[in-house]
Formats: structure tokens, C-alpha cells, sequence
């Protein structure tokens, strides 16, 4: 097991199994399926992301660098939460961006209920994503601890 710190954007605790990109993620075409077309699961859409491409997203720890693509970022994070299709948490190797932090901020704060909460943790640094691997298990902590074994 190794321990690593970062930074709370949303809190939580939490234990889920990973996910991992080590491209961006393009939120919009990453979720596309699962806001318009009813995917529950949240199957990833991007074909641009080979390592998630086709993968359950929702319930998983989600490991990344940072998200990329358009202003819409933030509302498709902050829709996949108020829909119950996010994942169980977002763990960022970088700082989060202003557009997808402010979803996750507002889905935490306006949405009521278990099934919308998304913990996200963002600055958890380059080893973290070096270490982690599909399948892993992510547990949060309080204080931005992110627990992988």
C-alpha cells in the first residue's frame, strides 16, 4: 500500500476501484452517452482516450492527469452527479482546472443525496499516477489522503 496527499476539492471518504488515464479527459465526450443516451454505467466515449475508451467510469475512482476540452467541463461533471452517473471519485495528478472544479464544487454544494457525492482530490503528483493501475484500491481519507493498494 502507498499513501499519497493532495489537495480537497470536494470532500469525502471513500473506497472504490481504480480507473486509469493517463491522457486528459475530455469530460464532454468522455460522458456524452451517459447524460444524452442513458448510459448508467457511463461508459467512456472519447475514442481519443485509449486507456478508458469503452470502460465503465461511474463507481470507479477515476486516476488522471487533469480534464481537457471545452467551457462545458464543469456542467458535464456537475450533470453526471445530479443523474447518479459519476464517478465514485476524481483523483488528479495535477491541479484541477478552474471549469471542472467549479462543477465539482457546485455538484457537492447544490445536490442533496449519497448518490450525487463525487470526493475529488486534485495536485496528487506525477508518482501517484506512475503507481496506480486498473483495478487497484483507492480509499480517501480525510485531509486529501488517497490510500492505493
Amino acid at each position: 500500500m502507498k499513501t499519497f496527499k493532495g489537495r480537497v476539492i470536494a470532500p469525502g471518504e471513500i473506497s472504490a476501484t481504480a480507473l486509469v488515464s493517463h491522457g486528459g479527459l475530455n469530460t464532454l465526450a468522455s460522458f456524452q452517452k451517459a447524460l444524452q443516451f442513458g448510459d448508467k454505467k457511463a461508459t467512456c466515449g472519447d475514442q481519443n482516450n485509449k486507456d478508458i475508451y469503452g470502460k465503465q467510469m461511474a463507481g470507479k475512482a477515476l486516476c488522471l492527469p487533469q480534464t481537457i476540452g471545452s467551457t462545458t467541463g464543469g456542467l458535464v461533471l456537475y450533470c453526471a452527479c445530479s443523474m447518479g452517473r459519476q464517478p465514485a471519485c476524481m483523483l488528479f495528478s495535477q491541479p484541477i482546472d478552474s471549469l471542472a472544479g467549479a462543477g465539482v464544487i457546485l455538484a457537492d454544494v447544490w445536490l442533496e443525496g449519497e448518490h450525487t457525492k463525487m470526493p475529488v482530490i486534485d495536485s496528487l503528483g506525477e508518482e501517484f499516477l506512475n503507481y496506480v493501475q486498473d483495478g487497484m484500491t483507492i480509499t480517501i481519507k480525510p485531509e486529501g489522503i488517497v490510500e492505493v493498494e
